[in-house]
């Protein structure tokens, strides 16, 4: 595999929610390649510790702290990334919210927190990363959806709407931009073994639900979400456009 992912190298990478979890392995992966990459994220000192990793491998990376359901902080996120690196090359949709309750307890305010996050800062990114990638005529746009954009769980009615949309919204933009060389893809995963997910875990029979439904061995790992965005960000899906990869372990697949 010499010489693949080469071309990341200098690339400008924004990375939503890149503080933690998924984000901040799918920012490190891109800052060992040489990326410059732009973290954004609501806890400031996980931010900045966050940040710390990633200068180890690409001392221009640079964090950007700020409340992504406000679009104002969207694209305060976006400028800043273009104006320190001149451009955008590659956004990763990542900031995401869930509020695990039944749908008959779902309030109005529970549905809002989880959309505004989940989709409608992701479309007001896209928009304002597109307004470079434009100018450029090229450009990366990668959103992490989930499996459950496919199929339905308990408590996560609002969950699954925001991840639908997103996979939607996904061909949408992928369709508009084409011409303009703008590639749009998204990532699915199933759950995710990481410190944000331990605690919810130790509900032993969700996990053993969970265990049921996946056909491979175990959980996911964060490598292997990162490997998928790294995939769609890469030449290697110059012809891919439009597409989720889903990384569910098979859950779909029954």
């Amino acid at each position: 595999m010499n010489g693949y992912f080469s071309e990341l190298a200098n690339k400008t990478v924004v990375v939503t929610g890149g503080s933690k979890g998924i984000g901040k392995d799918i920012a490190l992966t891109f800052a060992k390649l040489k990326a410059n990459v732009v973290i954004s994220g609501r806890d400031k000192t996980a931010l900045d510790a966050a940040l710390l990793e990633l200068q180890m491998h690409n001392p221009k990376c640079i964090a950007v702290s700020g409340d992504l359901s406000d679009i104002a902080e969207v694209r305060k996120l976006i400028d800043k990334a273009a104006s320190e690196f001149g451009t955008i090359d590659v956004l990763v949709n990542n900031a995401g919210v869930n509020i695990a309750k039944p749908a008959m307890e779902v309030t109005e305010e529970d549905w809002d927190t989880v959309l505004d996050l989940n989709l409608k800062s992701a479309f007001f990114a896209s928009q304002a990363a597109a307004k470079y990638m434009l100018q450029q005529n090229s450009g990366r746009i990668i959103n992490i959806a989930s499996q459950m954009a496919f199929v339905g769980y308990v408590k996560r009615a609002a969950y699954c709407s925001s991840k639908g949309g997103l996979v939607q919204m996904t061909k949408a933009l992928a369709v508009e931009w084409a011409k303009q060389g703008i590639r749009v893809n998204a990532v699915a995963p199933t759950f995710i073994e990481t410190e944000l997910t331990a605690r919810m875990f130790e509900d032993q029979e969700f996990k053993e639900d969970v265990d049921s439904r996946i056909l491979l061995d175990g959980l996911s790992q964060p490598e292997d979400i990162s490997g998928a965005v790294l995939y769609l960000a890469s030449n290697l899906a110059n012809f891919v456009t439009g597409e989720t990869i889903k990384v569910d372990g098979g859950w779909t697949a029954i």
